[in-house]
């Protein structure tokens, strides 16, 4: 009789947990929906962020994404964040995060933007995938990959530079949807053959003096390797990564605030170059 009764409550304890953190998701999914539109944190939560697991923390990012997309919004493809070793240090990681990329977020070469709209405005340099063709499975090889790849562009990733909950966590970056708020998409298109994925060098100019650089074998070893990673995250979430597709696969280096106006233009080696422009 006590091992029944034991078995029960146990089984009740776990109902019960199950039904406290899908109500802690869906808290936590309304409030990082409502956060990205309206710049500020809506309401508190009786639980900590990092009371949920990071599993938890990417069905709070897939409700959301629902949501937007509900709102009329569409998924057009994937971030890799967290991709150097610098910042997977500073979060406690040992590999990275990713996030959706949404239409009508996606800009053209030259686009001019108020910085104040955003939420401690910052920005990344990105290499911009168009995938050509569908990929699934894991360690895919480098030639896969690159023949998959119809074109690569320059990119400059916007984020929302912020974290609402302290200390900074991964449950957090991860519901934020790697705070990713927009990308600006160069218009030069090169062919994935002529790079090496390795050696190409990123630089960040603010009108026209140079801010930071560093080389693509900073992104995991080289952005190939993020892509790679990617697919077998979605692999195992029984997904495909999708012909059409646009994926950003990290930045080699830090985040750069944008708190004044700027002209913002980052260049890739073999890849060209984006210009932003941030007023207020």
């Amino acid at each position: 009789m006590e091992v029944l009764l034991n078995c029960f409550l146990d089984e009740w304890t776990i109902n019960k947990n199950k039904q406290m953190n899908n109500k802690l998701i869906e808290k936590f999914a309304e409030n990082f929906f409502n956060t990205f539109y309206s710049g500020c944190w809506n309401g508190e939560i009786q639980y900590s962020i990092s009371d949920l697991s990071a599993q938890e923390s990417y069905i709070v990012q897939d409700r959301v994404a629902k949501m937007r997309v509900s709102r009329g919004e569409r998924a057009i493809g994937y971030k890799v964040g967290c991709t150097s070793r610098a910042i997977q240090s500073q979060f406690g990681l040992n590999e990275p995060i990713f996030g959706r990329l949404f239409w009508p977020h996606i800009f053209d070469d030259g686009k001019e933007l108020n910085w104040k709209r955003y939420t401690n405005c910052a920005i990344e340099p990105e290499m911009v995938f168009k995938i050509g063709k569908d990929l699934k499975g894991e360690n895919l090889p480098d030639e896969v990959l690159i023949n998959a790849i119809e074109y690569v562009s320059p990119g400059i990733e916007i984020h929302n530079f912020k974290f609402w909950n302290t200390p900074p966590t991964l449950q957090e970056l991860i519901c934020s949807n790697g705070i990713h708020a927009g990308l600006i998409v160069g218009d030069s298109k090169s062919s994935p053959g002529k790079l090496s994925f390795e050696s190409e060098c990123f630089k960040v100019f603010k009108d026209d003096k140079i801010i930071t650089k560093a080389i693509a074998s900073e992104i995991m070893g080289g952005p190939l390797h993020s892509l790679r990673w990617l697919i077998g995250k979605l692999a195992k979430r029984n997904e495909i990564l999708e012909a059409g597709s646009f994926i950003i696969p990290g930045s080699p280096v830090e985040l750069i605030n944008i708190c004044e106006e700027t002209k913002l233009t980052i260049f890739i080696d073999k890849v060209g170059k984006a210009v932003a422009y941030f007023k207020s």
